[in-house]
């Protein structure tokens, strides 16, 4: 079920991100913890400040270090949810559009999210414009969340950066901000977003999505191209593959690597993929925020 090509199929968004969660938690260990001192869910090292009362002893004991409890409630975090929504996601691969992929992914990861109490808010950037609608837990704003995500329409360029620092500042507590883009820019426009959250401290994820056929430089019979953004055509031939293919990887390594510097997690996606391994990243990342 985590196959976009059968979730293409499922038409009703929520219905469509309970089924890849509960399939992708299938087989793994799902206890609840009901409260504070009742059960845990993980252990952390002691910071100043932290409640002498869930400190364990018997694990100081065994390592003489202080740990700790952490219930499930005591762990929720702030996730927000960025999505690029320029006219550039209609990209369309298979008939699986990045923006079909964008909607799934960010569903999936929602409803995770607020399984787990976290708080869930989205951010859409379409059309030079930016909607938000900040982070709240509860699951009647869960169902706002996916009801605006189902609705997006690609349009226009990506929004021209505005006041990101004071938006996405949050209360001063660490948050996790995941961005689901295909990384196009007319300027630097996401390099300069991308900037304001990394200077916010915050763990920032980056789900990169591109077509197997831009991969692949698959265009099957094509000989024009147009940019969905600008219009602009571009004449392509397929003895150009080998010198696309090169160029477009050194491409995706300089992103890599520009923002490896800035701290902020990277991770390529064709839309032809499954979503368990951006599920996965998802939690390991989620896990680092709380910390």
């Amino acid at each position: 079920m985590l196959d976009p090509k059968v979730l293409m199929t499922i038409k009703d968004l929520p219905l469509l991100a309970k089924t890849v969660i509960d399939g992708f938690m299938n087989g793994f260990n799902k206890s609840k913890v009901k409260g504070p001192g009742l059960e845990f869910s993980q252990y952390r090292s002691y910071q100043p400040g932290d409640d002498l009362r869930w400190l364990d002893w018997r694990m100081f004991a065994r390592s003489d270090r202080y740990y700790i409890r952490e219930s499930e409630i005591e762990t929720s975090i702030s996730v927000r949810f960025l999505v690029d929504a320029s006219a550039s996601m209609n990209h369309d691969d298979n008939g699986i559009k990045k923006i079909d992929y964008a909607r799934f992914l960010v569903a999936s990861l929602a409803w995770l999210s607020n399984l787990q109490g976290d708080s869930v808010g989205l951010y859409v950037f379409r059309d030079g414009s930016l909607f938000s609608l900040a982070s709240k837990p509860d699951p009647q704003h869960l169902q706002r969340l996916l009801y605006h995500l189902q609705e997006v329409k690609p349009a226009g360029t990506f929004t021209q950066p505005v006041h990101y620092k004071e938006l996405f500042a949050g209360d001063g507590r660490k948050e996790l901000l995941v961005f689901v883009t295909d990384m196009y820019q007319a300027g630097d426009e996401i390099s300069r977003l991308l900037d304001s959250l990394s200077a916010l401290k915050h763990e920032v994820v980056v789900f990169h999505l591109m077509g197997k056929n831009e991969l692949d430089f698959d265009f099957k019979s094509y000989s024009t191209l147009e940019d969905l953004e600008t219009g602009q055509t571009v004449e392509v031939n397929a003895e150009q593959a080998a010198q696309y293919k090169e160029k477009l990887s050194a491409h995706l390594e300089n992103i890599r690597m520009q923002l490896l510097g800035k701290h902020i997690y990277y991770r390529m996606i064709s839309t032809a993929q499954p979503l368990d391994e951006a599920l996965r990243d998802f939690l390991v990342q989620r896990n680092k925020s709380k910390f």
